[in-house]
């Protein structure tokens, strides 16, 4: 007499059926992200795409598609085109300096001895500070007749320049003021990586007559490259969205030497209602960063340890 294999058949359905219900209350679940994640990015970048190729303007109900003039309208501006190298020009000034200098703090403090948390303390509490509130004391520090810093350069028979309303200035005050506020956010994420170099590669280069600058080189920076690759792809794309700083500092000025592509966007929509140059600019924002992300991405290889 044979078995009838029908109860596997239905434990197989009912193992099914408990599978469809778990993945049904699972989109349930991610549901309201996802949607949320639809209108407040995805559409805006639609939005944004679609609205440069158009006239758009908050002044005008009409709006009438131009295709690629505005792309062509910017590439021919003079404001444009200064705009685009300030911008490189702050991540070229920026990006090395912050790397270097949070690294070293971090080989400083990434061992504990008396006064070492408040250092760390000290270096980190910048960041959680409004970018508003600071860039307005930064400007308040950096005044030309009752600042803080040329009042001490006149303390000692020296003419301090006027930093926020000198062409050549503007642009490297704001970029160490961006530095020393985010500067405590890199430390951390290397101080981390330091600790999790492995003791016991220092202590055989060590016995093998290896020189600590040696070491660092050879064994320390290998070691915490994914981390300096994290802190290069991070700092660069918020160097090249840098808007709030440059916005409390110099507005823009003098003139426009200060300004970036972030302020211009925000110049070009709020200032001139002109939503689809606006828009033109931020397309080509998105591209420069997404063209740097993907080189530094595709240079990794060849420095970042553990990669293939």
């Amino acid at each position: 007499m044979t078995t009838k294999p029908a109860p596997k058949i239905q434990r197989g359905k009912r193992r099914r059926s408990l599978e469809y219900h778990d993945s049904i209350w699972g989109y349930c679940f991610i549901m309201p992200m996802f949607l949320g994640f639809l209108v407040i990015t995805i559409a805006p970048i639609i939005a944004t795409f679609v609205f440069s190729l158009t006239d758009k303007n908050m002044l005008r109900p009409d709006t009438t598609f131009v295709g690629l003039k505005n792309y062509a309208d910017l590439l021919s501006d003079p404001i444009f085109q200064a705009t685009v190298r300030q911008t490189l020009q702050f991540t070229l000034l920026l990006l090395p300096a912050n790397v270097i200098i949070s690294l070293l703090l971090a080989s400083l403090l990434k061992d504990k001895f008396k006064g070492c948390g408040f250092f760390r303390t000290a270096i980190f509490t910048p960041v959680v500070i409004s970018v508003t509130v600071w860039g307005v004391l930064w400007r308040y520090i950096f005044q030309t007749d009752n600042g803080l810093v040329n009042s001490l350069l006149k303390m000692v028979g020296i003419q301090g320049p006027q930093w926020l309303f000198n062409t050549t200035l503007a642009i490297p005050v704001s970029v160490f003021v961006t530095l020393v506020k985010g500067i405590g956010m890199n430390m951390v994420i290397f101080i981390a990586a330091l600790q999790d170099v492995p003791t016991e590669y220092m202590e055989a280069a060590a016995l093998d007559g290896a020189s600590k600058p040696r070491r660092f080189f050879s064994i320390t920076l290998p070691c915490i490259s994914p981390s300096i690759f994290l802190v290069l792809i991070l700092t660069t794309i918020n160097s090249l969205r840098v808007f709030a700083q440059i916005k409390a500092l110099t507005n823009g000025g003098p003139g426009t030497a200060s300004y970036v592509m972030v302020y211009y966007i925000y110049q070009m929509a709020f200032g001139s209602y002109k939503f689809g140059l606006a828009s033109a600019a931020s397309v080509i924002l998105f591209l420069i960063i997404v063209l740097l992300t993907v080189l530094q991405w595709n240079m990794r290889k060849r420095w970042v340890y553990h990669e293939d």
